[in-house]
């Protein structure tokens, strides 16, 4: 029996080691995004966290570290969703553009139903339109690993649905308003339920959401039809 309990004190002692650093990091990550860097203290952080404030520079080293951990989560988050609807960057392409369309359309209500959906994408939304007002560090890590492969593997089955050049200007632009208009139901959600007279915006009111902007990616792919009949026969 005093070995069985030996056994399992480090393992106890580790779960209780990682819980309070992944405590800190979502402290921190809704602090930050709610109050800014600046203006957010170690010891709120540890206090929203229910840790020790000394914890924070034995797990980060220093309030910047600890930003560094929120953005990584941030990064490690997206990735596991754009990873399951848009495959990796080096990811074989679709067959044919047909099936391109379709990933299209998956990955658009996958985006939808996380960002204006999920109550954990308020608070990566917020710490990140911090970052875009206010660039650091973290914003150059969150750009490295989200922004710009997300936004080029779009880009990459863009071209596949339609024949228009993956990283061409044009292409680039277009990606960028069907992943704004999906954003701005998160960043304006006040405003959004107030006009639309909703309570709050759950599944239901998110499956709205994404009817209407499958509507308006089915009307721009349907306006680039004819780019992609004369690849095809060229």
């Amino acid at each position: 029996m005093g070995k069985e309990t030996t056994a399992k004190k480090p393992r106890r002692e580790a779960s209780q080691v990682d819980q309070t650093r992944t405590a800190l990091v979502h402290a921190a990550l809704k602090l930050f995004g709610r109050q800014g860097f600046d203006g957010t203290s170690t010891r709120e952080i540890a206090a929203e966290a229910k840790a020790n404030i000394g914890s924070i520079a034995y797990h980060f080293g220093s309030k910047e570290g600890l930003r560094a951990a929120a953005a990584d989560f941030i990064v490690e988050t997206i990735q596991g969703i754009a990873g399951q609807a848009l495959g990796a960057p080096q990811a074989a392409a679709a067959s044919n553009p047909a099936a391109a369309r379709a990933q299209l359309f998956a990955a658009l209500e996958r985006m939808v139903g996380f960002v204006v959906a999920s109550p954990q994408a308020g608070e990566i939304v917020q710490f990140v339109l911090r970052e875009l007002s206010h660039p650091t560090a973290a914003l150059d890590r969150i750009y490295a690993g989200v922004f710009e492969p997300t936004h080029r593997r779009l880009c990459q089955i863009w071209e596949q649905a339609t024949g228009e050049p993956a990283e061409s200007e044009k292409t680039k632009l277009t990606v960028f308003t069907v992943i704004g208009q999906v954003i701005y139901f998160r960043i304006g959600r006040e405003a959004v339920m107030r006009r639309m007279g909703w309570r709050e915006i759950g599944d239901n009111e998110a499956a709205k959401v994404v009817a209407v902007a499958t509507d308006n990616l089915r009307a721009m792919l349907a306006a680039r039809v004819p780019a992609a009949g004369r690849k095809g026969k060229s």
